[in-house]
């Protein structure tokens, strides 16, 4: 499929030639862009910024700027809660303390981030915080309640139903069947609708029917059709077992709605943990989510408290922190 929004209008831009055999990015080798050298000679960069480490032309780039003397910034969101084995924690310890050195800032996207940049103890006068995040005016203006009654009217949805939104692939590490087994456990009548699809949705669809829980499976959704999925709901929901973060939350706080998640999201600690806006849940724990969507049902938060935390892990937020860490490295350079 191809995204329906515009990523690369209003600034300056080029792609790189991939020259890996096997293109992807969901293998080290699969992004191989040798001729990112020249071009960081050629443009004069002020600095470099990375989205990480796991693709070798994050690497290229970063031997590259160092040959030149650009100054690297890096972006990324991993954090300590991610499945390792021993061995590999182990080898994390021994490595990634001058590993993570070669950096010049590092831009840490929430709390858990910036706890994993403390553990391999890099220089916390080198972190900037620079949150993920989503175009909030934009999710906002289209969440209206216009869009809200529409879909809900087309899927015969109740005025006072309680709608508990799941949003994403139906893939067993996300267990969107637990939203599911919840949603029969809650103390108030809730029906869930699903913006996704995958391998999960027979599965889904036989255990809402055994449950007597109401299913309204929307299919995959393109990024201009998700605002009216989220105004048509009352919550997120986002039951993963690991997730480095979770955007979905932050697009459902853009649009006014309050999200549950699992702890095993990197965004927990940041969008949801306070008991207000958001709620979270032991991984698995069905009785817990069950518990916490009952919660949110019988004290929903404010919609001045649901903006707050929205326009803390905004674009303007996250522009401010790179833009900090540039003003740092090139002073100091």
């Amino acid at each position: 499929f191809d995204w329906d929004v515009d990523l690369t209008s209003g600034y300056a831009h080029s792609f790189l030639a991939n020259v890996s055999r096997r293109p992807g990015t969901d293998r080290f080798s699969g992004c191989d862009t040798p001729e990112i050298g020249e071009r960081l000679r050629e443009g004069r960069f002020q600095a470099l910024l990375v989205m990480g480490w796991h693709l070798k032309a994050y690497l290229q780039g970063v031997l590259a700027a160092k040959r030149l003397g650009i100054p690297v910034m890096v972006r990324g969101d991993s954090h300590l809660a991610t499945p390792r084995s021993r061995v590999k924690k182990a080898a994390k310890a021994l490595i990634y303390p001058p590993l993570l050195r070669l950096f010049d800032a590092a831009l840490y996207v929430g709390r858990r981030s910036r706890a994993y940049y403390e553990r391999y103890r890099y220089p916390r006068d080198r972190l900037f915080f620079s949150p993920h995040s989503v175009d909030n005016a934009w999710f906002a203006a289209r969440a209206t309640a216009v869009e809200r009654e529409r879909l809900r009217s087309a899927h015969g949805i109740a005025h006072d139903a309680m709608v508990c939104l799941f949003a994403g692939r139906l893939v067993p590490f996300k267990r969107p069947g637990d939203l599911i087994a919840a949603a029969a456990q809650c103390e108030t009548r809730a029906e869930v609708m699903i913006a996704g699809s995958g391998e999960l949705e027979p599965e889904i669809e036989d255990a809402a029917a055994a449950c007597g829980v109401r299913l309204h499976l929307l299919g995959f959704r393109n990024q201009s059709e998700m605002p009216a999925a989220y105004a048509a709901a009352d919550c997120l929901v986002l039951p993963s077992a690991h997730e480095t973060w979770g955007l979905v939350a932050n697009e459902a706080l853009a649009c006014g709605r309050p999200v549950v998640v699992s702890d095993a999201c990197g965004c927990a600690p940041d969008l949801a943990k306070d008991g207000s806006v958001g709620r979270t849940f032991p991984a698995g724990n069905t009785a817990a989510l069950a518990a916490a969507l009952s919660d949110l049902a019988a004290r929903p938060p404010s919609t001045p408290a649901i903006a707050a935390v929205s326009a803390a892990y905004s674009l303007d937020a996250a522009v401010a922190g790179i833009g900090s860490a540039l003003e740092r490295i090139v002073a100091s350079a």
